[in-house]
């Protein structure tokens, strides 16, 4: 039996702007997790020599009604108790790293490049793994949310890298 639907069904071409302004939501959201990052890294140096690493964290603790009884709790406030300036130091420069390399990527983004669409697919689907077996282990909207939005943000940037060519490099106004 032979049909009749056409088998030469070109492929739906989206406006260039509407693809510009997804990434560029992409990059809003990039930007964020590096300034929270960031944000963090400099209160780390800031209370560095001000306060003892344990009572902070006993106080995040306290912050989050998590009792200090809990197994991971415990392990957490072993962890503080057992920081050094040199650790706190390591961690503010990857912290700071980190937020670097968020920034490249929302300024690639928000212009278009197709070295920050690599950026975000290679980084967000190197996160996947770890979303999913926190899901598995723990199922929270959260974690669901989290999953989703990275899923989202990879599968988009799968799209963007296929279709580039036809618009990128396309500049809007700001």
């Amino acid at each position: 039996m032979s049909s009749s639907a056409p088998t030469n069904i070109a492929p739906v071409e989206t406006e260039p702007g509407a693809n510009l302004r997804v990434l560029r939501a992409v990059a809003t959201f990039e930007l964020t997790k590096g300034m929270i990052v960031l944000l963090a890294a400099c209160g780390i140096v800031l209370v560095m020599h001000r306060m003892d690493p344990w009572d902070i964290a006993d106080g995040l603790l306290r912050l989050l009604h998590i009792s200090p009884d809990h197994h991971f709790a415990q392990v957490f406030l072993d962890w503080a108790d057992s920081l050094t300036d040199a650790k706190l130091w390591t961690v503010a420069a990857g912290a700071g790293a980190y937020s670097l390399l968020r920034f490249a990527e929302a300024y690639g983004l928000w212009h278009a490049k197709a070295w920050a669409e690599w950026i975000a697919l290679i980084s967000g689907t190197l996160y996947l793994p770890f979303e999913i077996y926190k899901l598995i282990h723990r199922q929270s909207i959260f974690h669901i949310a989290v999953l989703l939005i990275n899923l989202a943000v990879v599968l988009y940037m799968i799209y963007a890298l296929k279709t580039s060519h036809n618009w990128h490099g396309i500049r809007q106004p700001t």
